[in-house]
């Protein structure tokens, strides 16, 4: 998430109330986590695990609950907890904001777009030109909608990241701020969801078609030219290239990527990254001819095991 406008660091300490190393007047420009961090970001880390990668990110600002010195570049603010503080940090530049219109005022609708009976759109969102939404789809804030795109009924873009952490045996909540960017010509199904970035943007690409009660999560990036079979469930931070192909209840585990032209069968489960252009079936997910031959020997495990007498 982008800040509407540049802050010091000095402010940013302030609003926390704590100490921090360097220039008072080095600069914070986003907030991000640590997936999506770019100069001029603040970041988190909480944990000893994660110093490296935070320190060593593009991030510049490291929100961190431990007494280190900062690499070249960085500012450490020093906080006992920096998931607390972040979350701080999000209500604070992005808060929540309630609505009592179905169409937010400042949304921006599209030339030719037709919004049926029961949409409901946030605060600035934008939406493109000939589009059609359909009734009851809901677009939460900051959303952006391309040209000629069709969501149809019942479905929810932009609901927050299912992203927790656990912590004295109960879950806190990392607020989302990110957006969800839909390119031209997609076509979604009814009763999906498409999950906000928790920082950055969900993307899915221009003439990607989603089926029905399919389950985009957060900050997941979706190429051009997609197919999404019905009950497909994409987990967070994953990346599926150009026409990629997921039929019907594919299960795809987090933080992987799935290879330009790849085909994943029905019912498969995917928890590692798959390389493009080959065709995937099983749980989990593998190359479809090891996968039938693994399920012809398995067939013929009952007749081997009678004529060992087992």
């Amino acid at each position: 998430m982008k800040l509407r406008y540049p802050l010091k660091v000095k402010e940013i300490a302030g609003i926390l109330g704590v100490k921090y190393t360097g220039s008072s007047d080095h600069l914070v420009t986003g907030l991000n986590e640590i997936h999506m961090v770019q100069p001029g970001d603040l970041t988190f880390a909480d944990n000893p695990k994660y110093y490296s990668r935070a320190l060593h990110s593009a991030a510049t600002t490291i929100l961190i609950n431990a007494d280190i010195v900062p690499p070249d570049g960085k500012v450490l603010i020093f906080s006992d907890d920096p998931f607390g503080d972040f979350v701080t940090l999000v209500k604070k530049f992005r808060p929540f904001e309630s609505t009592s219109h179905q169409i937010s005022p400042d949304a921006q609708i599209g030339e030719g777009s037709v919004l049926q009976p029961g949409v409901f759109i946030g605060h600035h969102v934008i939406i493109g030109s000939n589009c059609l939404i359909h009734a009851n789809v809901s677009i939460y804030d900051e959303c952006i909608i391309g040209d000629g795109v069709i969501i149809h009924s019942g479905s929810v873009i932009g609901a927050d990241a299912f992203y927790y952490q656990k912590k004295d045996n109960r879950y806190r909540k990392l607020e989302s701020c990110g957006r969800v960017i839909i390119e031209d010509d997609v076509e979604i199904g009814a009763l999906c969801a498409v999950d906000r970035g928790v920082t950055g943007d969900t993307r899915i690409g221009s003439g990607t078609k989603l089926d029905n009660h399919v389950q985009v999560g957060h900050d997941t990036q979706i190429g051009k030219n997609c197919l999404i079979g019905a009950h497909a469930a994409i987990a967070g931070v994953t990346v599926l290239e150009d026409n990629v192909v997921l039929w019907g209840c594919v299960a795809v585990n987090k933080d992987l990527v799935i290879g330009k032209g790849a085909v994943v069968l029905a019912t498969s489960a995917v928890d590692k990254s798959l390389q493009g252009g080959k065709v995937y079936f099983g749980i989990p997910a593998g190359e479809v001819r090891t996968k039938w031959r693994e399920l012809a020997a398995l067939r013929k495990l009952p007749d081997f095991f009678k004529k060992m007498n087992y």
